[in-house]
């Protein structure tokens, strides 16, 4: 489908957003929000992992991710 988007020309829109990088489909690529509140959380990346920490929910680590 195409779109206008005013004085500068055309441009093509092809559907959907993007989909997400193949380091997070993996779980590979730490969270950057709480999953249960939403707060950005501190993230910590190391050679064998990483860890995200929630002001409110605590820790979660690449080691609880790769069991779910």
């Amino acid at each position: 489908m195409c779109s206008n988007p005013g004085p500068g020309g055309w441009w093509l829109v092809v559907g959907g957003p993007p989909p997400p990088p193949t380091a997070a489909s993996m779980g590979l690529e730490p969270p950057r929000f709480c999953e249960q509140c939403g707060r950005r959380m501190i993230v910590q990346v190391s050679p064998d992992g990483w860890w995200a920490k929630c002001s409110r929910h605590g820790v979660v680590d690449s080691i609880d991710a790769a069991r779910r």
